[in-house]
């Protein structure tokens, strides 16, 4: 494979679940650890109405959230 063609494609199936660091538990998804994946990490997780992630920071990856149903906020910048 040359520089200039992209890596092979994966599929994911959720089947793994792990309990993170910010109070919910998740489905695997992309992560680095998962797929390779080196500049974001994304997990399938159901929030319930009124939860609220702890406060983190992703410092080696981006942040991507996909709401499937009801609404989502975002917090970013300095704590």
């Amino acid at each position: 494979m040359t520089s200039s063609m992209p890596p092979k494609c994966q599929k994911l199936r959720p089947d793994g679940t792990y309990a993170g660091k910010q109070g919910f538990s998740y489905f695997e998804g992309i992560a680095r650890e998962i797929t390779g994946a080196q500049g974001i990490c994304m997990h399938i997780l159901r929030i319930p109405p009124g939860g609220r992630a702890k406060a983190h920071l992703h410092e080696s990856h981006e942040t991507a959230i996909y709401v499937m149903e009801g609404s989502a906020v975002m917090y970013w910048g300095a704590a």
